[in-house]
């Protein structure tokens, strides 16, 4: 079914022209990728596919049948309403937790926020979550995504990836809006490039549309030399990269290798680690038994009268020791909240641990990317912003450059060199800050999710510049690609407060993960039906009035229905892949029917016990 098709569509906004002429379409089962530099017209597209927007020519034709769900860069809820009813309509817990679909997506997405919550009170990483998984329960013929990966942990990326190719592989259409390379390339079946008021369509994933463009940039020549340099260089990494780089293989072998026959390895990593020492000396971060720790909230006041509430304390990580070196390139991973941000602050000596010594090489000159929003002086212009710091920079190539020039790497080409900042989006805020971080040139570089808001284009650029950067860096990053592409090695926080070092990278961490869930489905499943996360087993069983042991045979009981229901999905979702395969087989579909009404019943069957054994520790 074609779910919504754009025909000659034009929109500018003042004297500048987003989309000319454009045409397109999305049909049932597509999961087309939008990329482009921000300000380019991305999320204008998509608000013209659904609705939010109308052209100023041309005209968008949707399906009158079709549901279009849609997840915005801004979350706007009714005041007043509470997680539960932006996600569930208001049901009680027995209701929408007897549907195994939605108890999945809430376990994932939204494990430790109480459903009770008033959404007002809630952070913007927990709001867009809370936005993301309302639109996920929303069955929708045509889900539009725009930054959904902003704000999730590696793991939770991983998980949606998953969830979305399933949706994909039942029919839903999709458009994503996302920076993540490696999310792009696990989900979409085509990719749209908006540049120049224009959309040029690719078939395949992110990888696939690499090899295109590169190309069709061959084809192009000359003013496109450095894109075409620089696409080309990413497309090596992705042909020579470690075979657990994912994203890598989908597209033609050969024609991959012929294009870069002549291109060299991204960096040399002996020479720039020698060239490190000679800027920063044999000492850069020496930590030990270094221990942080977050206040936590225990009680809340009964009342006027009553004692001010109790605070305990949280461990993150701890105690640590840990030396790192001059050179050494560092991807950290690890859930929300296990302490990433607050690692590279201790390194900063932004913040004091709670116990233990930092201690800094004394040739540090550190720049820190967090993840605050940047002040910068609103009437102050993007060119003065940098002069004022340089007025130009030797790269470690060897190159001199102008600050201008440097701002042209970073998309502030033209007008844009002269716009004053507070017309600037938020993406080309981050990319002004990462600008000027580099500018002052830092011999360690402490970023805190440095993607967040960079256009794909951006952070091809950023990848070049540290790639021939010979300090120390210590990166977190959710997005995958950008931390195999610019780190060495991976570290993880872990839920036991240890910081290991991962041989395998991030599949490493989730395989990890994955291993580890089993053993925490019985108090997910409780948490997102409602129950109180932090309730211990003893509590649990005298509020109930089971004894200890009626409690483990309940909790066991309930570990095995969720097992059963597991595979009751699973083989659902194969029955269903195989009455498409045979879909012109009347026999056959008749065969499978019957085969899934009686799965269906099973699950029916399974769910309704699930409830009675989550009531019975309730």
């Amino acid at each position: 079914m074609n779910i919504v098709n754009a025909e000659h569509v034009s929109l500018a906004y003042g004297t500048r022209t987003l989309l000319d002429d454009v045409s397109l379409g999305l049909s049932a089962g597509e999961v087309v990728g939008v990329v482009g530099r921000n300000g380019d017209g991305k999320s204008t597209l998509l608000n013209l596919l659904v609705g939010a927007l109308e052209p100023d020519a041309g005209a968008v034709v949707r399906a009158s049948s079709a549901s279009i769900g849609h997840l915005a860069q801004a979350e706007e809820f009714a005041p007043g309403a509470s997680v539960r009813d932006v996600i569930v309509g208001g049901e009680p817990d027995h209701v929408w937790a007897a549907d195994a679909y939605r108890r999945g997506v809430v376990e994932h997405l939204l494990a430790g926020i109480d459903l009770a919550t008033d959404t007002g009170r809630l952070s913007g990483g927990e709001r867009r979550r809370v936005a993301l998984v309302a639109l996920m329960l929303g069955h929708h013929d045509l889900v539009v995504l725009d930054e959904p990966t902003n704000h999730l942990d590696v793991e939770a990326v991983g998980w949606l990836a998953t969830h979305l190719a399933e949706l994909r592989d039942r029919g839903t259409a999709m458009a994503i809006v996302s920076h993540d390379r490696w999310f792009l390339d696990a989900v979409c079946t085509r990719v749209w490039e908006v540049h120049d008021a224009t959309v040029d369509a690719y078939g395949g994933g992110y990888a696939a549309y690499v090899l295109a463009r590169v190309e069709r940039q061959r084809q192009a020549a000359a003013n496109e030399s450095r894109r075409q340099n620089l696409a080309r260089k990413e497309l090596a990494w992705l042909r020579r990269g470690a075979p657990a780089r994912t994203s890598k293989p989908k597209f033609r072998i050969d024609a991959a290798t012929t294009l870069i026959a002549d291109v060299p390895e991204p960096r040399d990593s002996l020479a720039l680690q020698r060239f490190a020492v000679t800027r920063l000396g044999k000492d850069v971060f020496d930590l030990t038994d270094v221990v942080a720790e977050v206040p936590v909230r225990t009680a809340d006041a009964a009342g006027p009268d009553a004692a001010a509430p109790d605070t305990a304390t949280r461990r993150l990580f701890g105690p640590l020791t840990w030396s790192i070196g001059p050179g050494d390139r560092i991807g950290l991973v690890g859930v929300n909240g296990s302490g990433k941000s607050t690692l590279l602050r201790l390194l900063a000596h932004e913040q004091a641990p709670t116990s233990g010594r930092v201690k800094q090489g004394k040739t540090l000159r550190i720049g820190h990317l967090s993840q605050a929003v940047v002040e910068l002086d609103p009437r102050d212009r993007v060119l003065d912003s940098v002069t004022r710091l340089a007025n130009a920079t030797r790269l470690e190539t060897g190159r001199d450059v102008t600050a201008t020039q440097l701002l042209e790497d970073f998309g502030f080409t033209g007008d844009r060199l002269v716009t004053r900042i507070g017309e600037l989006s938020g993406g080309e805020r981050r990319r002004l800050a990462f600008l000027r971080l580099l500018i002052a040139e830092p011999n360690v570089l402490l970023l805190d999710e440095p993607t967040n808001d960079l256009d794909i284009d951006t952070l091809t650029v950023v990848e070049d510049h540290l790639d021939t950067w010979p300090g120390t860096l210590v990166a977190v990053s959710h997005d995958r690609y950008f931390l195999e592409r610019v780190c060495d090695v991976t570290h993880a926080i872990l839920d036991d407060g240890r910081v290991v070092m991962l041989p395998g990278g991030v599949e490493e961490y989730l395989a990890g993960r994955r291993a580890a869930a089993p053993a925490k489905t019985s108090a997910s499943a409780r948490s997102t039906g409602g129950a109180a996360s932090s309730s211990a087993a003893t509590p649990a069983a005298a509020a109930s009035g089971l004894s200890a042991a009626q409690e483990r045979a309940a909790k066991k009981e309930l570990a095995r229905l969720e097992s059963r229901l597991t595979k009751l999905g699973r083989s659902i979702e194969q029955v269903h892949h195989r009455m498409a395969e045979h879909a012109a087989d009347h026999a056959r579909l008749t065969t499978l029917q019957a085969e899934l009404e009686q799965l269906t019943d099973e699950q029916s069957e399974a769910e309704l016990a699930w409830l009675e054994a989550a009531e019975t520790l309730e």
